[in-house]
C-alpha cells in the first residue's frame, strides 16, 4: 500500500518559533494533512545566533507536527535566506510567523509580500504581544513532562 504524498511546509521564524499562534497552526496542519515541516531561522548572522530557537522552540515545534521538524539556518537578509530556502527545497507552502509590526523588523522590509512573489501559498502568523521569551519556552519544555503545554 502506497503512503500518502506528504505536503512540504516551510516555516519561517526567530523570535516567535515557539509563539502559541503559531505553535497551533503546527499542530492544525499535521492533523489535517500529512505534512513535513522545516524550520528557517532567517534573520542571523552566525549558527550560535540561532540556537536558542533551534534549542528551544525546535522541540516545541516537533510536539505540534507530531514528528520531526528540520531546522536550517539562513543568513542576515531573511528575504535572501527565505528565496534560497524555496529554491532548493522543493516546498508546497509557507507560514512565515513574526513580531507584531511595531516591532517587525521583517515587516518593516516587507518580507510578507516579497516571499508571496516566489510563487507559493504564504500565511502570515503574527502573535499578539511579542512572542515568546526563552524563559517562557523553557517552562513550556517543562510543562511536557507534567502532560500539559499543547495537548488538546
Amino acid at each position: 500500500m502506497e503512503s500518502p504524498e506528504r505536503r512540504r511546509i516551510l516555516v519561517v521564524a526567530n523570535r516567535t518559533a515557539a509563539a502559541p499562534r503559531l505553535l497551533s497552526e503546527v499542530k492544525r496542519r499535521s492533523k489535517e494533512e500529512p505534512c513535513t515541516f522545516t524550520l528557517l531561522i532567517p534573520d542571523v548572522q552566525s549558527r550560535k545566533a540561532a540556537d536558542w530557537t533551534i534549542e528551544t522552540a525546535l522541540p516545541l515545534l516537533r510536539r505540534a507536527a507530531r514528528g520531526p521538524v528540520d531546522a536550517i539556518v539562513g543568513g542576515e537578509d531573511p528575504v535572501r535566506s527565505v528565496r534560497d530556502a524555496v529554491g532548493t527545497g522543493g516546498y508546497d507552502e509557507i507560514i512565515v510567523s513574526t513580531l507584531p509590526r511595531s516591532v517587525s523588523k521583517w515587516l518593516r522590509r516587507d518580507l510578507i509580500s516579497q516571499t508571496k512573489r516566489l510563487g507559493l501559498p504564504v500565511t502570515a502568523i503574527v502573535p499578539r504581544g511579542a512572542g515568546v521569551s526563552n524563559k517562557e519556552a523553557a517552562r513550556m519544555l517543562g510543562d511536557f513532562g507534567s502532560g500539559a503545554g499543547l495537548a488538546g
